[in-house]
C-alpha cells in the first residue's frame, strides 16, 4: 500500500495551546464555499432538508466577492494564518467558482496552507487539475462506503463508483505537492469492506484512515447511525472537557458571510459576528468571542445549551487545557484589557 495509515489531522506534532494562548493569529479559519450538499447522509444535518428550512439555513454558495473580502481581511494580520480551511457544513465543490476562490487566497498568500473537504462525488478529471493548479495544498476525501449500494443505503446517493475511484485515481497521479488523505467512518464496515477501503484507495491517496462513528451534535437524531462508545473517532480514550480548545485558535465563517464561534455551528446559534460587514480582525479580537473564551475558561461549558453536551468534546478532541484554565483565563483577559 502506498499511503501511510494517517487521520484527517496531525495527533503527533501538535503545538501546546496552554503555551501560546492568547492567540493574536489564529490557527485555523474555515471558511464554507457552499453550505448545501448534494449528499443526504445519515449522520449529517445538512442533508436533512426541512431541518434545514426550520433552522433557517441558507442553503447557498459563498459569493466570490464576500470570499474575496474576507481573504483581504485575513491577510490584515500581522503573519499568515496557518491554514485556511475551505469547508465547513456542504459541499465544497458544489462552488463553481471554488477553483478562483483557492486561487486569490494562494496569490494573496494569507495562509500558509489550504485545504478542503469534499465527498469528491463531483470531482472530475478537469476540476482535480484546477484544484491542483490553483495551488490547493491538501484535500480530505470523505468516504461513504466501498460499492454503489453502500453509498445509496448511507448518502442516498447513486454513484457510480468504478468512475468515481477513477476520479480520485486521476488526482493523485496528478497531485503534484497537493496532499491527499481518504477516511472512511468504519464501525459499520464488515472486516472484509475494511479491506477493500485499504486496497482501492491506499494505492490512491496520501493518507487513509478508517474512523469510528462519533456525534458532534447531541440536538441532531444520527438516524440509526451508532455511536462508538468504547473508543473516540481516532481511536482514542473517550474524555470529557470543561474547556473547548477550538475557540483560542479557530473560528468559521458561513456561506452568507455569518461567522460562527465553531465548525460545528450548522444551525447557527453561535454566531460571533458578521463577515459582510465586519473584518475577520475585528471578529477574532471582537467581545463575542472573548466571552465564550472566559466562559470555557471559567468551567462554565456543562451550562451552556448549545456547547454543554457537545460530542466532540468527549469523541473527538485532540487537546486537553483544562489543568491550565486558571491561568490562561488571566491571560486571556490581559490581552483584551490591553486592546
Amino acid at each position: 500500500m502506498k499511503a501511510k495509515i494517517k487521520p484527517r489531522i496531525d495527533l503527533e506534532n501538535r503545538t501546546k495551546l496552554e503555551t501560546v494562548i492568547p492567540l493574536s493569529v489564529p490557527f485555523i479559519i474555515f471558511i464554507d464555499p457552499s453550505d448545501v450538499c448534494n449528499f443526504r447522509c445519515k449522520f449529517c444535518p445538512t442533508g436533512d432538508i426541512p431541518l434545514m428550512k426550520q433552522v433557517g439555513r441558507s442553503l447557498k454558495v459563498m459569493d466570490l466577492d464576500l470570499f474575496k473580502k474576507i481573504v483581504d481581511g485575513i491577510c490584515q494580520f500581522e503573519r499568515p494564518i496557518k491554514v485556511l480551511r475551505l469547508y465547513k457544513d456542504g459541499e465544497p465543490l458544489l462552488n463553481p467558482r471554488l477553483v478562483e476562490m483557492i486561487k486569490y487566497a494562494k496569490e494573496k498568500k494569507c495562509a500558509e496552507r489550504i485545504d478542503t473537504t469534499t465527498n469528491a462525488s463531483l470531482l472530475t478529471p478537469g476540476l482535480a487539475l484546477a484544484l491542483i493548479d490553483a495551488g490547493l495544498d491538501r484535500i480530505n476525501i470523505s468516504i461513504e462506503g466501498v460499492t454503489a449500494e453502500q453509498y445509496l443505503n448511507f448518502s442516498n446517493y447513486k454513484i457510480d463508483f468504478a468512475k468515481f475511484v477513477d476520479n480520485i485515481r486521476y488526482l493523485y497521479e496528478h497531485r503534484q505537492r497537493c496532499e491527499i488523505i481518504i477516511k472512511i467512518p468504519g464501525d459499520g464496515l464488515s472486516a472484509e469492506d475494511k479491506q477493500k477501503f485499504y486496497d482501492i484507495f491506499g494505492e490512491i491517496a496520501d493518507g487513509v484512515y478508517i474512523e469510528h462513528v462519533m456525534s458532534c451534535w447531541p440536538e441532531f437524531d444520527l438516524k440509526g447511525v451508532e455511536v462508538n462508545q468504547e473508543v473516540g473517532i481516532y481511536g482514542q480514550a473517550i474524555k470529557e472537557v470543561q474547556v473547548c480548545p477550538y475557540v483560542f485558535y479557530s473560528f468559521s465563517i458561513n456561506s452568507d458571510g455569518s461567522a460562527s464561534l465553531c465548525f460545528l455551528d450548522w444551525s447557527r446559534k453561535l454566531i460571533i459576528g458578521d463577515a459582510k460587514i465586519e473584518s475577520v480582525k475585528d471578529i477574532w479580537n471582537g467581545d463575542k468571542l472573548l466571552n465564550y473564551q472566559k466562559m470555557f475558561l471559567s468551567k462554565q461549558r456543562k451550562g451552556h445549551p448549545i456547547c454543554g453536551n457537545c460530542g466532540q468534546l468527549t469523541h473527538g478532541l485532540p487537546d486537553d487545557i483544562d489543568s491550565y484554565a486558571e491561568d490562561l483565563l488571566k491571560k486571556v483577559k490581559e490581552k483584551y484589557d490591553n486592546r
